[in-house]
């Protein structure tokens, strides 16, 4: 899905970096890395002036591993794909549907760099992003991941609609694991351009992208819920996760909740909503009309 194309040509506003400004990045990266490299070396040297030769080479080895791989993602992990050359730069390591990185796409990246950027001096790291379409080295391949520039000139990026207050909090038990990065992408490309599309090509899209959705959490479309705010939604509970996991329970979330109940226009609306589940099937005689053939969501009202 992370190749959707529409009519209306709406592309995700994520702008790669290329090899010149990565490489800058990586050699004020390296160059920090290797004066503190220098300096623990020398505090080494002095303190395991009595050890035996096997001793000294082992405590060497272990502060170049600690020093070359192990700082640089415990920065990207801390610093969510921010280190300092990429930071001078104005480059960020992101998820490839645009989301912060974690611990796992941070080790990745690192062990792979040990490989193509230390082992080789950077040729193959050049050469993996010289030939990818968007600038990607194996780290980023195997992780998941890409580099960004955030300072673009004229470039905003636009966040995802809120989902009504009546979805909030709906989707709380729905399976996200199986939704893969690309889908991700190209629901989050279709929410931040959808006032820009035709209001039939953007029900179309909408309601495919909806039924993908569904096809991979394993539930069925929600009764009487309009595929674009179905997309918002899910977006949200996935966003309001990934927060909660990095910082745990956003703020946003609890005055959200503390205000449902006064912008609800039923009373009965405005208790707590509970967790996502399946609903029953209709009978024919009472299914709503579907905007497309096979979607099960409601037309936008």
């Amino acid at each position: 899905m992370s190749d959707l194309v529409t009519g209306d040509a709406v592309v995700l506003g994520l702008r790669p970096a290329r090899v010149p400004s990565r490489a800058l990045a990586f050699a004020l990266d390296l160059f920090v890395y290797l004066s503190g490299y220098l300096l623990i070396s020398v505090g080494l040297l002095v303190a395991t002036a009595s050890l035996d030769e096997a001793a000294a080479a082992a405590v060497t080895v272990a502060s170049f591993v600690l020093v070359l791989v192990g700082v640089p993602i415990a920065v990207e992990t801390l610093s969510h794909g921010k280190s300092l050359g990429k930071l001078a730069c104005g480059l960020r390591v992101v998820r490839e549907d645009g989301g912060p990185i974690r611990f796992r796409h941070a080790l990745v990246r690192g062990a792979m760099g040990v490989v193509e950027l230390l082992a080789t001096f950077g040729s193959v790291a050049c050469i993996a992003s010289l030939v990818s379409e968007r600038g990607r080295r194996l780290g980023d391949v195997f992780g998941g991941t890409l580099v960004i520039r955030e300072r673009v000139p004229g470039a905003r990026v636009m966040p995802v609609p809120a989902p009504p207050p009546w979805l909030a909090g709906r989707f709380a038990g729905l399976d996200l694991s199986a939704v893969p990065d690309g889908l991700w992408l190209a629901v989050r490309q279709y929410l931040t351009r959808m006032n820009q599309l035709d209001p039939a090509i953007g029900a179309a899209m909408a309601a495919r992208l909806a039924d993908e959705l569904v096809l991979r959490t394993g539930a069925p479309p929600p009764a009487g819920v309009p595929a674009a705010a179905y997309l918002m939604a899910v977006v949200h509970e996935r966003q309001s996760r990934d927060a909660a996991r990095a910082f745990g329970r956003p703020p946003w979330q609890e005055h959200q909740q503390r205000g449902v109940a006064a912008s609800l226009p039923y009373p009965a609306q405005a208790q707590a909503p509970a967790p996502y589940a399946a609903p029953a099937a209709p009978s024919p005689e009472a299914a709503p009309s579907r905007p497309t053939g096979g979607s099960g969501f409601a037309p936008p009202s």
